[in-house]
């Protein structure tokens, strides 16, 4: 498969997504929007996955580039057809290209925390194999709180009402990251937007110990994305959903 990536910042990457693509022989492209790169022609591409990043959807003055990314978006759910999977901001840009809402959190949600599959979650098949509830790390302080029309919400916490949500039988958006490797914490931690969330979720002290805690869980992070990446390609196939 090719797979086009838009990144919005050079450490907020496809983490272990990386290695699985890489050992299936998959083809993947990285945009580093927030660079300058430009959107290439989306044509030959079998999968759109977009990344976090610290901005908000609706910061399109100081990120000019969110427009173009958001009208290639709609372009390639609603016109094209194709796999989309996001991630973070890259969930919410999907939701808010489809017309849904995304706005601030009460409080950011940071750190280790628990999601639960609602009932369409749990018959989905991008969670075939999961239990009910997973252990996430989380990182933001935005949420799609209200849906596009014709998505469904297929995870949620008590933080969060969408923390993973499918538009169409086709793309598919994860509020929290699946995506960690043993370098994640201590890279976003260097960033002052995710620093300054970071420490306002836990404490300076607790801020500090976050990668520790982290570190034992990543086998269970890595096997639950290579779950989803099987699962995607499973429900792939059976669409026909190839260029």
């Amino acid at each position: 498969m090719r797979i086009l990536v838009f990144q919005h910042l050079d450490v907020e990457h496809p983490g272990v997504f990386r290695d699985i693509w890489d050992a299936k022989g998959h083809d993947w492209l990285p945009v580093e929007l927030d660079a300058g790169e430009l959107i290439p022609d989306l044509d030959g591409f079998d999968v759109l996955a977009v990344m976090g990043g610290p901005m908000d959807v609706w910061q399109e003055e100081a990120h000019p580039w969110l427009k173009p990314e958001k009208a290639a978006i709609r372009r390639w759910v609603r016109e094209l057809r194709r796999p989309y999977f996001g991630v973070c901001l890259g969930h919410q840009l999907l939701a808010d290209a489809l017309g849904g809402r995304v706005t601030l959190m009460g409080a950011p949600e940071v750190g280790l925390a628990r999601v639960d599959l609602t009932a369409a979650g749990a018959s989905d098949p991008i969670f075939e194999g999961f239990p009910r509830t997973i252990e996430t790390l989380q990182w933001h302080g935005c949420e799609v709180s209200v849906l596009p029309e014709g998505a469904v919400a297929l995870a949620a916490n008590a933080a969060c009402a969408v923390q993973a949500m499918r538009w169409g039988d086709r793309a598919y958006g994860f509020q929290y990251h699946s995506e960690i490797t043993p370098e994640t914490t201590d890279d976003w931690a260097r960033i002052p937007e995710y620093r300054a969330s970071l420490e306002q979720a836990l404490g300076a002290e607790a801020a500090a110990g976050l990668g520790a805690l982290v570190l034992p869980k990543l086998p269970a992070f890595r096997a639950d994305a290579e779950r989803l990446d099987r699962n995607f390609e499973t429900i792939m196939a059976k669409l026909g959903a190839t260029v």
